[in-house]
């Protein structure tokens, strides 16, 4: 065999070998390019060159930092703005940029690099990680997941930076802040580069207005971007995905900022001394952030117990499948809540929008839910273990987690290195765990020759 030969030979292997892993298991090569990545970036915030006083951070926070960023949670357990060097807040920055892309997207686009095409699977994989209804669609989804997000940070970053610029008085300076805070918002990441956080700019509607709208933006899903790229306000052609996403998604954000804003509106540590418009705007802020963003401008850990558990509920939720937020996503609660409004009716299926929901989708929608209740009642229990905080603390926390939220109450600075790998483990399933869960449940779903007699079991 010559050299040119062997040359191809590699090559062809490695593509044929990519292509029959893909093939069998698509999800399984998803998780291995995750956690892959994750490895790669908890190596380079260790190095020296990645801290602001140039000694090594210890492995724990580096990993927890990376999986942070990589799941654009935005939990910390060391100062973004103070212990991080330069460098080391560009590896953080570009852990959101490839984490808010998404597993799924980056394994196909490997996937697709190494194979130079997409197999069923591959497709299957995708319909259920990242929304569309059609394998056809796949590909089209896939530009739209890189062009949107380039074009909205872009969008972001124009508007931030001269804001940033005017407030640091520094070009440089407010051209990174700018940046970072374009990403972080857009990718629902709640990173800050500041040490006071946001709390400085509460006043200032050139900050928190951009911020607020990339939030929400980065939550709606790229599914719901592809069919209003397709068909803009006409909403009888929006398909039903859309509908749901939109609707629920902007019911939660006013009923959060009216439950928010009466809960603490005379709460001193919060917003009780400010004037009641500027109480109304930090009502919408919060109510934007709490199912996903993870920016703050007041002090989360002084809200009300009441406040926290209606945030806990919010952030439990999240955001629109496919996007860059959380939670178990706004679609599944929705079905849920349908399917119990069908049941107290007394109709055989579960309708909306002039749609009939498939029993399918109820399954994975239930098996959803369970799981992320399932991951938060286990990380609750191994964290209260290890820690001495009260209860309330401790699932606030492991929520915020779960959902990769980013709102804190300070507990994860406390928590020793165990505690911190059990956030980051559960962070790490909150970001995949849904997509691995839905795309296994598609990829596994059989259709078989016989069947059993029914037999209903007393429930309730």
């Amino acid at each position: 065999m010559t050299t040119q030969t062997k040359g191809t030979a590699a090559p062809a292997r490695i593509a044929a070998f990519s292509q029959g892993v893909l093939r069998r298991s698509p999800a399984l090569v998803a998780l291995g390019i995750f956690l892959g990545v994750v490895l790669l970036f908890s190596a380079l915030l260790a190095l020296p060159v990645a801290t602001a006083d140039g000694t090594r951070t210890p492995l724990h926070d580096a990993v927890f930092t990376a999986v942070s960023a990589m799941t654009v949670t935005g939990l910390v357990t060391v100062d973004t703005a103070t212990h991080w060097s330069f460098f080391g807040q560009v590896v953080i920055l570009a852990g959101v940029q490839v984490g808010g892309l998404g597993i799924v997207t980056i394994a196909l686009l490997l996937s697709r690099a190494v194979t130079h095409k997409l197999g069923v699977r591959g497709r299957i994989m995708a319909q259920q990680g990242i929304g569309t209804s059609k394998l056809g669609e796949v590909q089209s989804l896939l530009k739209i997941v890189v062009l949107t997000t380039v074009v909205v940070e872009a969008a972001l970053a124009l508007v931030l930076v001269p804001a940033f610029i005017v407030r640091e008085g520094s070009f440089a300076s407010g051209t990174w802040h700018g940046v970072f805070y374009a990403v972080s918002a857009f990718n629902n990441a709640g990173f800050v580069t500041h040490a006071q956080g946001l709390e400085q700019f509460a006043t200032d509607p050139a900050i928190i207005v951009p911020l607020m709208v990339g939030v929400f933006v980065g939550s709606l899903g790229f599914p719901v971007f592809m069919v209003l790229m397709v068909h803009k306000t006409h909403l009888r052609r929006w398909n039903l995905h859309t509908k749901l996403t939109v609707t629920v998604t902007t019911g939660l954000l006013i009923v959060g900022a009216a439950v928010w804003t009466l809960l603490e509106w005379g709460n001193t540590a919060t917003i009780g001394d400010l004037p009641p418009g500027e109480k109304l705007v930090h009502g919408l802020f919060a109510s934007t952030m709490m199912r996903s963003g993870g920016f703050a401008l007041v002090d989360t850990g002084a809200s009300h117990p009441i406040t926290l558990l209606a945030t806990e509920a919010l952030m439990f939720v999240g955001g629109g499948s496919a996007s860059t937020a959380g939670g178990i996503k706004v679609t599944t609660i929705a079905l849920l809540f349908l399917a119990i409004a069908a049941e107290g009716k007394g109709d055989k299926n579960v309708r909306v929008f002039r749609r009939t929901v498939p029993e399918a989708a109820l399954r994975v929608a239930i098996s959803v839910i369970f799981l992320g209740a399932t991951l938060v009642l286990a990380a609750t229990a191994l964290i209260m273990t290890v820690s001495d905080e009260p209860l309330d603390r401790i699932l606030f926390e492991v929520i915020s987690a779960f959902a990769t939220c980013g709102l804190s109450v300070g507990l994860s600075q406390e928590l020793d290195p165990f505690g911190k790998y059990v956030l980051a483990a559960l962070m790490f399933a909150g970001r995949v765990g849904p997509i691995g869960l839905a795309s296994a449940l598609a990829v596994r779903r059989r259709t078989l020759l016989y069947d059993y007699p029914e037999d209903r079991p007393v429930i309730g």
